[in-house]
C-alpha cells in the first residue's frame, strides 16, 4: 500500500472505531466507506499479468546531444486475453508511465522511447515493471521484468591526429643521458672489459687497433602518457554547470586519451578515487561519463604528488584543472612530478584565449574551448 493507502487504513480503523464508541453514525460511515475504498484498491491488484517483455536500446553509447532511443516490447504469453495495464519505465531520476492495451494470446505491443542526453551521465533505463492497482493510488502492485541497462552519454571530443607531434608520440629512439651496453641509440666505442657481450664488439674497429672495441649506447624511452584530472570543485567555476569548466576539462582528458590509445600509445589516466580503465576508447569513454566533481577529491596542487605515486615511469604528464588555481598553485602541482617527465598543465577557463609558456620541461598552458586544444597542443610542442 502506498503512504496514502496507510492513511485510509487509519482512517477507516479511527472512524469505525471512535463512530460505534461515541454513537456518531456520520463518523462511522466515513470509516465505512474508506473500508470499503481500500478493499476495493486491494481487489483490483489481485492476479497477474503474465508478459514477456523485451527493453532494447538502439545505442549503449553516445555523445551529449546524440538522441538516443529504445524500445520496448510487451508480449502476452497467457492463454487467455490480457487486460490492459500500466508499465512504468524509470529512465534515470523520472519515471515514465506507458499504457498497454488487452493482448489476445501471443500478441505483442511495442513502444518506443527516448532518452535526454543533454549532459554528460550514465543514465539508468529500466528495471520495467507492470502496475496493478486503483486510480486512486491507494494500493499498487508491481511486477519487474527485466533488468536496468546502462547507457552511457560520453564527453564531446575533438579530432587530434596530427596536432600531437612531438608530445603524444612514440619517443621511441629519443635517447637519455643514461648509458647502457645495449639499446638502439649508438653512443661511442670503449674497450672490452671481461664479462661484456661479444655481440657488441665492433669488428673493423678491433682488427685497426687491435684490441677489442665494444660498442656503448645510450638508452632509448618509450613515451609513457599520465593524464591526471582535478576533480576538487573549488578548482573550477561553476563546477555542476552543463557547459562549466569542469566538463571542458573532462572533454580535455578524453580527447587527448582516446588518442593516445588509437595511436597504441601507453596511457594511464587518474580521475576520480582511482584509474581509469584504458583498454579501449570505449571503456575510457564509459568511465569519463561517470566522473564528477567531489569535495575530497584531488585539486591540481595534489595532482603532481599522484603521477609520482602511481604512474611514475611516466614520460609525459598531463594535469588538467579548471580556472581557480593561479600559476604558483600550478607549479606547485607539477612540482612533484618525477624529474625528467615532460609536464603540461592545461587550466580550463571558458572564453580565454590561448596561451601557452614554457620553462624548461613544464609548460603551462589555459584553454577556453575544446577545439582550442589542437592548437595548444601545437603551441606546447613548439
Amino acid at each position: 500500500m502506498s503512504p496514502l493507502g496507510w492513511g485510509v487504513a487509519v482512517a477507516a480503523v479511527l472512524g469505525l472505531g471512535v463512530g460505534w464508541w461515541l454513537g456518531w453514525v456520520e463518523l462511522a460511515v466515513l470509516g465505512a466507506a474508506c473500508a470499503a475504498a481500500l478493499l476495493v484498491a486491494l481487489l483490483m491488484t489481485v492476479g497477474r499479468a503474465r508478459y514477456g517483455v523485451t527493453l532494447d536500446l538502439a545505442d549503449r553509447r553516445v555523445k551529449i546531444g546524440q538522441r538516443a532511443f529504445g524500445r520496448i516490447e510487451v508480449r502476452n504469453t497467457a492463454r487467455r486475453r490480457s487486460l490492459p495495464s500500466r508499465v512504468e519505465l524509470p529512465v534515470g531520476p523520472r519515471v515514465a508511465e506507458l499504457g498497454v492495451p488487452g493482448l489476445a494470446p501471443g500478441a505483442s505491443h511495442d513502444e518506443l522511447f527516448a532518452v535526454p542526453t543533454a549532459r554528460r551521465s550514465v543514465v539508468v533505463v529500466g528495471p520495467v515493471r507492470s502496475v496493478r492497482g486503483d486510480p486512486f493510488g491507494l494500493a499498487r502492485r508491481s511486477v519487474r521484468w527485466t533488468r536496468p541497462v546502462e547507457l552511457f552519454v560520453h564527453p564531446l571530443l575533438v579530432g587530434l591526429r596530427g596536432a600531437d607531434a612531438g608530445l603524444l608520440r612514440d619517443l621511441e629512439g629519443q635517447s637519455t643521458r643514461e648509458l647502457s651496453d645495449s639499446d638502439l641509440s649508438f653512443h661511442a666505442l670503449r674497450d672490452y672489459v671481461a664479462g661484456d657481450d661479444r655481440r657488441t664488439i665492433h669488428w673493423r674497429t678491433t682488427a685497426r687497433r687491435g684490441t677489442l672495441m665494444v660498442k656503448q649506447f645510450e638508452d632509448t624511452k618509450k613515451t609513457r602518457t599520465a593524464l591526471a584530472l582535478a576533480t576538487d570543485p573549488r578548482d573550477y567555476v561553476d563546477p555542476d554547470g552543463t557547459d562549466g569548466e569542469f566538463e571542458l576539462a573532462v572533454s580535455v582528458v578524453a580527447s587527448i586519451g582516446v588518442q593516445t590509445l588509437r595511436d597504441q600509445r601507453d596511457l594511464t589516466v587518474l580521475a576520480g578515487p582511482g584509474r581509469l580503465r584504458v583498454e579501449t576508447p570505449p571503456l575510457l569513454l564509459d568511465d569519463c561519463s561517470t566522473l564528477t566533481t567531489d569535495a575530497a577529491g584531488a585539486g591540481v596542487a595534489l595532482l603532481g604528488r599522484r603521477v609520482a605515486r602511481e604512474a611514475d615511469d611516466a614520460s609525459v604528464a598531463i594535469l588538467v584543472t579548471g580556472s581557480v588555481p593561479d600559476d604558483s598553485e600550478l607549479r606547485l602541482g607539477a612540482r612533484y612530478v618525477p624529474p625528467g617527465t615532460r609536464t603540461v598543465v592545461i587550466r580550463c577557463r571558458r572564453g580565454a584565449e590561448v596561451a601557452v609558456r614554457t620553462q624548461g620541461p613544464l609548460t603551462l598552458a589555459t584553454l577556453g574551448e575544446l577545439d582550442d586544444l589542437p592548437r595548444l597542443l601545437r603551441r606546447a610542442v613548439s
